[in-house]
């Protein structure tokens, strides 16, 4: 379990690999602690938010095909530069683009309102619930040998991301495979979390302003579930 009685202190063990920069150095992270949060199931504010991301979503794609946004591209080329096969595996943010058509999944309060920013403002963006979570974060080239923890027909299973795929990672294993492609399945939020690491990737193609405004609006959904809230956040970048 993370320990989270100085949230402040706690953000500033994440690091980053100096190989990752090597990769990509354009590249940020926004990481942002969020703690006393309500715990709940999809809500009727959550469906507001999710269903008016998905109405702004499908005007952009009216007016810029998914091929030709940039932050996707950027992405693409990203996956590429690990030696990862972008038409097969794809970044989160391509991958909510590419279902808003047919309907983002609804699955609880909280992811609701991440993949809405996500989509909204075409930032990959996940969140890892806290109380399962060991240490800090920190993004890595794989070994082969970290341990990731999926489910497959309900159970858990333990599976291993590839040599020098980039990854997120705390102290117990793999917390995301492939930058942001997949989370773990032990530290997925539920309609029980309360404490949450939210993780913002960016490239060229998203600026700093528009990484800050996409933050700003999350905060702002998070405040809105009630109770007390508190919110702490860093951005990483290469020095």
């Amino acid at each position: 379990m993370a320990q989270l009685q100085d949230s402040a202190t706690y953000l500033d063990k994440a690091h980053i690999a100096p190989e990752v920069f090597q990769l990509r150095p354009d590249y940020r992270a926004l990481l942002m602690v969020a703690t006393n949060i309500p715990a709940s199931p999809s809500t009727a504010a959550s469906e507001a938010f999710l269903s008016s991301a998905e109405t702004i979503a499908k005007a952009t794609l009216a007016q810029t095909p998914l091929n030709n946004i940039p932050h996707v591209v950027a992405w693409r080329e990203a996956y590429k530069s690990f030696g990862a096969k972008p038409k097969k595996t794809k970044s989160s943010v391509e991958a909510l683009l590419s279902r808003v058509d047919a309907g983002l999944p609804r699955i609880n309060r909280l992811t609701d309102i991440y993949n809405a920013v996500s989509t909204k403002y075409q930032i990959p963006l996940g969140g890892e619930d806290l109380d399962k979570y060991v240490g800090a974060p920190f993004l890595v080239r794989a070994t082969g040998d970290e341990k990731f923890i999926n489910k497959s027909g309900g159970e858990d299973v333990v599976d291993h991301p590839k040599p020098g795929e980039v990854v997120w990672c705390d102290d117990e294993g793999v917390t995301c495979r492939l930058w942001n492609w997949r989370q773990c399945s032990r530290t997925a939020l539920t309609d029980l979390t309360t404490s949450v690491l939210f993780i913002m990737d960016a490239l060229e193609g998203c600026g700093d302003e528009k990484l800050g405004e996409a933050a700003d609006e999350l905060e702002k959904e998070l405040v809105k579930m009630g109770g007390d809230v508190e919110v702490w956040r860093r951005v990483l970048r290469k020095e």
